[in-house]
């Protein structure tokens, strides 16, 4: 980290396609909060999965506040990436392949931590992935690695951060 603040390197073309999953999670949370969608279910799960009248009410209690806490994360991760919300049909590979370094301030950490692990979520759920082992294949599968391998990247980068600020350089 320099100065508070996580510098994530990646290509352009990686930080668009971030951008746009982002986007696509936003839209799914702030548009129809449709209950009945499992990706929803996913991202707001019950602590009574036996009981479907306390599920029912713990979800009518809780849902809506969570949705929005999950929208306030993914806006605040989604601001690093503004710049770059559209233009990968007009790049050049050597444009698209440039490597670019975002900039995430060390109070954001969390909610990209949250942002990314709840789209991981929601890619499971649509592509029926139950856990890690059943993970491998290709095209959208491959999305939900390189989710997890951006959010591994952003842990380990504030794990070292947090083993440095514990000593003298």
């Amino acid at each position: 980290m320099k100065g508070g603040t996580l510098v994530m390197s990646m290509t352009l073309i990686e930080e668009i396609h971030l951008a746009r999953l982002i986007d696509d999670f936003i839209e799914l949370v702030d548009g129809s909060r449709d209950t009945d969608d499992p990706a929803i279910g996913r991202l707001t799960p019950s602590p009574y999965p036996e009981d479907s009248e306390a599920a029912a009410q713990f979800a009518d209690s809780t849902r809506d506040d969570l949705l929005e806490r999950r929208l306030a994360d993914a806006r605040h991760a989604r601001v690093a990436l503004d710049e770059f919300a559209s233009g990968a049909d007009q790049l050049t590979e050597e444009e698209a392949m440039s490597i670019r370094e975002v900039l995430v301030p060390s109070a954001s950490i969390d909610a990209w931590l949250r942002t990314l692990t709840a789209i991981r979520l929601v890619i499971a759920t649509r592509l029926g992935i139950a856990d890690d082992d059943h993970a491998g294949g290709s095209g959208p599968h491959d999305v939900y690695e390189w989710v997890g391998y951006r959010l591994e990247m952003i842990i380990q980068a504030a794990d070292d951060a947090d083993d440095l600020d514990g000593h003298d350089l």
